[in-house]
Order: C-alpha cells, then structure tokens, then sequence
C-alpha cells in the first residue's frame, strides 16, 4: 500500500489492542477524556466570550479584541498511536504566507471535510492567524466539530485557540425564514430590506410587486448556494472581517460545492442579459415604459445598480480562481468509490478554473503483522484505493496528506489540535 509503511494512525480492535498495550507509551495526551460537556450555562451564550461578541454580529471593535486564554481542564493521551505519518501537507508555507487567504475544504458526503477543516482553523489559530471558519453546508457539523453551540447564524467565538479563532454556519432556513416575515409584515417590501443587505435588493426593484415571500415557500435550486456567495461578498468588502488573515470555508457535498463555485458565472451571465433588455426597453416606446412604472432616470439607476452586481459577482469569480489567494483541498477517504468521485471533482474544479494542490485522504489504517479479518478485508480495500490515487491522472499530481482513522471521535478544540498536528504538517 503506497505510503503507508510510515503512516500515522491510532487504531485498535479487539486482537490488535493487547499487542499495542505493549508497545511504547506516546506522551500524547488523552483524546478519550477531552470533549467538555456542555451545560445550559455555555450552550449558545458564550459564557467567556466578551459581551459584545455574543450572539451578535462581529463588532468594528474586533481588531482591538483582546482574548484571555483558559488553560485546558484536562491532559489528553491517545491509546495507541503507530510510527509518524510520511506526507508533508506543507504548512510553513501555508502559514508563513501572506496572500494566500482563502481555503476551500470538499469532497463527497461523509470523508471527514469538517474535521480537517476545523483542525486547519486551529492550526491557523494557534500560529498566530486570526482565522475564521465558515460552513457553507445546509447541515452544518460545526458546532458537533468544535463540542460548541455555533447555530444562529452569526460569528460566535471558539473558546480555546492562542489566536482569535471565529466560527460561522451559514442559515439558509433562517434565511428563507427571516423572507417570509418580513413579507407577511410589510405586504412583501421588507424582502427587498433583506436583500439589499446581501447585495441582491436590485433584483427584488426588477420584480415589483410580486410576492417573494410566497416563492419562498418552495425555494428555487441554488439558493442556499447564493446566500453563501453574499457571505463571501461580506469578506471581501467588509472592513469588519479585514482582521482575518485566513478564512476556511467548509463547504457541502461535491454537488453543492460545484454549483457555490459556478454560481457567480451563471449571475454574472444572467445579469448581462437582464442589461441588454432594459437597453432595448428604455428605447422602446413610451406605452412600454408605462408599463414598468418607472421613470428614464430610475431605469438607469436600476441600470447601475446591476451593473454593480454584475462587478462585485465577478470579484467573487476572480477568488475562487485566483491561484494566490484561494486554495481548494480535496477530502477523501481509501476507497474505490470516493477517490473516483474525488477525480471527477478535480476535473471539474479544473474547469472552473479554481487552484488545487492538496489530496487529504482520511481514515487510513495503520500497517498491521496481525490482523483479523476484517481490518484485512479493510486493508485491502483501501490499498487498492491508494493504488487508484496513483494511478489516476486527476490525482496523481497533486500534494497526497495521508491522516489516519483515530480510535476515538474527534470532536472538540483539543482533540483538532491533535489531529491538526498529526495531518497538517
């Protein structure tokens, strides 16, 4: 199995753990006793954070923020840990770099892309980059990641890293809920509220007076996708995240992943056609212009203001592909399956033109001179996955990071910290 005479992997079953007890203690500690429970007390307030930071908005104050650290209330140690993995993911360079911002972390549902991105988040962290997590999919397992309540919406802090460490879940529900409301309470003029802020108002000015709040009962195909880009275009024209010097988007499935990255193509294609028929309309007729409503000069500052979004989609555009700031890493796990689905996922990141050059392949056990028959089975099975990875002319070029399957759940900022060290290196 290619790379895994030297991988890194905590791992035990029933025949192989009397064998491992014997061998050398690691002066790791314990993963088994880090994950905090969680009272009603800490669960969604913030009980450390500063006041202003609580379920709230990140403030303009956040440059001058001022965090006190909390020693961890208890060492940890894994039960058995195999030799140092091999792969180098490089992160000197990742850290020492100052135009590389933007992280992208995907792959097929399930490999394990929260975790390796969370752990990234409180590499970052810990290295002196105040950082901010973003998930992107629909079913966020952020807060399960950091053992933190992190749903509403907005910035909450992760207590723990040395550095500013921010967490935000995307809502798309709370969205598409925040819509109906203001629909129902302002006959339909208070989704344009909500749009403006997100950058789409002009679009709701196009559609007058037709009823959002009622199309948003069953939501159009991508809108999760949409609010998602207005959150990256609050990164690169707020000055409120200016303070963040990396920004790591865990985002959803393959499927979703594509249509977040295609989405400003398609907008900014759309949005030219829009232009060019409210060219031939503001030439047309007087009769037609009535129909509008709309006087000349508000026509064009309807105009303008496509024309602005047009602009800012394709900023959004030229990050996802620009190869100095943005970096997309792949996250698989060993088997035939995934890394075929991981292929095709280069290939068409590829064709969106957006930077990858990290392979995470997760969950890899470790060698073994006794196995049962199982872990054999297993073995073998990603074996032949490692193989395919290879082989395969999408995957062979890029920088492969082998992290291993640990014998417990990684889940809290200890245990990332572990496996950040372990993965990201």
């Amino acid at each position: 199995m290619p790379g895994s005479s030297s991988s890194s992997v905590p791992y035990v079953c029933q025949r192989e753990s009397k064998r491992m007890a014997t061998a050398p203690s690691i002066t790791s500690p314990s993963l088994h006793k880090f994950v905090p429970r969680i009272s009603t007390e800490s669960m969604g307030f913030l009980s450390h954070a500063p006041q202003s930071f609580r379920a709230s908005p990140l403030s303009k104050n956040l440059p001058h923020l001022s965090i006190s650290r909390k020693p961890l209330r208890k060492p940890f140690h894994v039960s058995a840990v195999a030799a140092p993995t091999a792969s180098v993911a490089g992160f000197d360079e990742m850290v020492l770099g100052t135009q590389r911002k933007y992280y992208l972390l995907g792959g097929k549902g399930g490999v394990g892309k929260t975790s390796c991105a969370a752990s990234l988040a409180v590499k970052f962290a810990n290295n002196g980059h105040p950082t901010l997590v973003v998930s992107t999919d629909p079913a966020h397992s952020l807060s399960d990641s950091f053992a933190q309540d992190l749903t509403g919406g907005t910035l909450v802090q992760v207590e723990g890293p040395d550095y500013p460490l921010f967490a935000l879940e995307i809502n798309p529900e709370k969205a598409r809920e925040e819509f109906r409301t203001y629909s129902q309470k302002n006959g339909g003029t208070g989704v344009k509220d909500i749009m403006d802020g997100m950058g789409l108002g002009v679009l709701v000015d196009q559609l007058g007076e037709l009823k959002l709040g009622e199309l948003l009962d069953t939501p159009p195909p991508g809108l999760d996708e949409a609010i998602a880009i207005s959150k990256v275009i609050q990164f690169l024209e707020s000055q409120e995240y200016s303070m963040f010097t990396r920004i790591i988007f865990d985002t959803a499935p393959t499927g979703h992943t594509l249509r977040l990255l295609s989405l400003p193509d398609f907008l900014d294609a759309s949005i030219g056609k829009i232009l060019k028929l409210k060219q031939k309309i503001n030439s047309a007729t007087s009769a037609i212009k009535s129909v509008f409503g709309q006087e000349e000069n508000k026509q064009q500052d309807a105009a303008d203001k496509l024309e602005q979004l047009r602009e800012r989609m394709v900023k959004v555009r030229e990050l996802f592909r620009d190869t100095d700031s943005t970096e997309f890493v792949i996250v698989t796990i060993p088997t035939v399956m995934a890394v075929s689905e991981s292929s095709r996922l280069h290939a068409s990141l590829k064709k969106e033109s957006v930077p990858v050059k990290r392979l995470i392949v997760n969950q890899i056990l470790p060698p073994s001179v006794s196995d049962c028959k199982f872990c054999a089975m297993k073995r073998k099975d990603q074996a032949r996955a490692l193989e395919m990875i290879q082989n395969d002319p999408e995957l062979t070029g890029l920088n492969l990071i082998e992290a291993p399957l640990v014998d417990v759940e990684i889940r809290g900022v200890p245990a990332l910290k572990f496996m950040g060290d372990i993965v990201w290196k």
